[in-house]
């Protein structure tokens, strides 16, 4: 067999290299710090075809009597964890990214690398995603050092949502002598509020070009995310000052508050932000509205056209809509469940201020958050709410930060920084006495 014979040499070629960074000296220097042997044993590594087993010394760092041990191959190779090589470790990573441990382990299996059980995909891809946790904020401003803006770039939009999220949370316990068989550890399935956020290149027709991902866990809220996206408009206003800024959320309060208050404090060259309220929210109102004031669907749907046409091309077309909606006498009329009319007019007049579609699409800018809601989708649902599933606090948000990593192409980079910090220098120390 082909595939078997040049996975052997390559098994027995990683072997040898690997032996090759075992440092069998009575005393060493690992990132300046003196070190002693304290033995020799055998140990297994895990590379991408397989598992190696190589004869390496340990150490401990003089004056610690109980103190950890470190072998060199681990500290020059940058292993994760207990004796995963990065290349096994990165791709183990972006596979449980992309789905649950049982998938990675079986599209692992169909691809012929990564021979490795569930729980190990579970256990690593987790340690990656804790990896990044910890350095987030030395590798995230990395990354927004090296932001590429995409060729036609003409605008960036920053947008903010959340997505329910079903989470598990330890469940008190009742008075009195628990009853037979009852948990050990009861939980309790909730669901709560997680943040995405995206950051959307455009072109000079408010087309969007390329797209990069955020999410954060309900406890972690939202305010770090904003800040997150502010610190990444900041570095990207350093490469191009003129770049136009929009903010797009739907109609909540909170989302746009945020991001106003981000964009203030940690972007400062960013002036001139348009803020929207995004369009087709609004034009969901409008088309309830419009089904209680026409006679039939389709006149309705002109209604709707024309009202469409007016917040796309007319600029203050929503203070007329106001007034329009307003002297139809129909603002307690109820259709179904609700008054349309009545919930059209609040949120015209709630947000008016951030409904300058016409002066926006002139300007070459976008008037939608359909990004921010297809992230939602993507980043969150497609993974996180499958049937069945539920989160803790730490393992969610290593999911949602490998994934968001994935979705927005940014995976090479941010792992290569990840993991760098676990390579050591080491260096033979003078033997004395």
């Amino acid at each position: 067999n082909i595939d078997a014979a040049a996975e052997a040499l390559s098994l027995e070629g990683k072997r040898r290299l690997l032996q090759g960074y075992d440092a069998d000296a009575p005393r060493l220097l690992i990132d300046s710090a003196p070190h002693a042997r304290v033995g020799r044993y055998t140990a297994r590594y895990k590379t991408r075809q397989g598992e190696v087993e190589v004869e390496r010394s340990l150490y401990r760092r003089r004056g610690q009597r109980n103190g950890p041990t470190v072998d060199t191959i681990s500290l020059r190779a940058g292993c994760v964890a207990d004796g995963w090589l990065p290349e096994a470790a990165r791709g183990m990573a972006h596979l449980l990214a992309k789905g649950t441990s049982r998938e990675a382990e079986g599209t692992a299996r169909a691809l012929g690398v990564l021979p490795y059980s569930r729980s190990s995909f579970e256990r690593v891809g987790h340690a990656v995603g804790k990896l990044y946790g910890e350095g987030r904020v030395r590798v995230e401003a990395a990354l927004a050092d090296a932001l590429e803006v995409p060729e036609g770039a003409h605008s960036v939009s920053v947008s903010l949502d959340r997505v329910a999220l079903p989470m598990e949370e330890p469940k008190g316990r009742p008075v009195g002598r628990p009853r037979r068989g009852a948990a050990k550890r009861p939980v309790d399935v909730v669901w709560r509020m997680a943040y995405v956020a995206c950051l959307t290149f455009h072109d000079s027709k408010g087309e969007a070009l390329s797209t990069l991902r955020y999410g954060r866990m309900p406890a972690r809220g939202g305010k770090e995310l904003a800040r997150r996206l502010a610190l990444d408009v900041e570095a990207l206003l350093g490469q191009v000052p003129s770049m136009r800024v929009v903010v797009l959320t739907d109609g909540a309060p909170e989302l746009h508050a945020l991001l106003d208050e981000a964009l203030a404090t940690y972007a400062p060259t960013a002036k001139g932000v348009v803020r929207l309220v995004d369009f087709w929210h609004l034009m969901e109102k409008l088309g309830a509205a419009a089904l209680l004031l026409a006679s039939t669907e389709q006149k309705a749907a002109a209604l709707r056209e024309k009202w469409k046409l007016m917040l796309l091309n007319q600029p203050g077309a929503v203070w007329k809509l106001v007034q329009m909606l307003d002297a139809s006498g129909k603002r307690d009329g109820v259709l179904g469940d609700g008054r349309p009319v009545h919930e059209a007019l609040t949120y015209l007049e709630n947000h008016g201020e951030r409904m300058h579609y016409a002066d926006a699409r002139a300007a070459g800018l976008p008037i939608g958050s359909g990004n921010v809601e297809a992230t939602c989708k993507s980043l969150v649902a497609l993974r996180m709410k499958r049937p069945g599933s539920r989160w803790k606090e730490q393992s969610g948000q290593n999911v949602l930060d490998l994934r968001s990593l994935v979705l927005s192409e940014r995976w090479d980079a941010a792992i290569d920084l990840t993991l760098a910090p676990l390579r050591a220098q080491v260096h033979r120390a003078a033997c004395s006495g």
